[in-house]
């Protein structure tokens, strides 16, 4: 049988010959689904590395679930413009994210960011 993609359709990475026994065809069709669902998944949680967990600590920032849900908006505009690493402008906080790997690398208050020079990024994203 031969395998056709059509627009729109998810390729699960492997293309199994037509004499394969069916129900191993479908338990590896079943673990190409789980570890797909797992990767994407995986691919829209926002992450923070333990230097950022620390500078939110030390600082006193606290993100709320509607926070959490622009930040993750912000980094999804960044990476459809092709960010690799970008500034985002919160409030009274900054925040820099690695794009790629969706990971608030660190975090600022608005004390912190007085004065700052901000390297090493190729875009910013403000949110009001």
């Amino acid at each position: 049988m031969n395998e056709r993609l059509t627009i729109g359709q998810l390729y699960p990475g492997k293309i199994y010959p037509a004499a394969q026994n069916a129900s191993a065809h479908k338990i590896s069709q079943q673990e190409n689904r789980t570890d797909s669902f797992d990767r994407i998944f995986q691919n829209e949680l926002l992450k923070f590395s333990n230097h950022a967990a620390k500078r939110l600590e030390q600082r006193g920032i606290e993100l709320k679930g509607d926070e959490l849900l622009q930040i993750q908006n912000a980094v999804d505009k960044a990476a459809a413009k092709g960010s690799k690493e970008s500034l985002i402008l919160m409030k009274d906080m900054a925040l820099i994210v690695n794009v790629a790997n969706r990971t608030v690398v660190t975090a600022m208050d608005g004390n912190s960011m007085k004065d700052n020079v901000f390297t090493q990024i190729d875009s910013a994203v403000v949110i009001s």
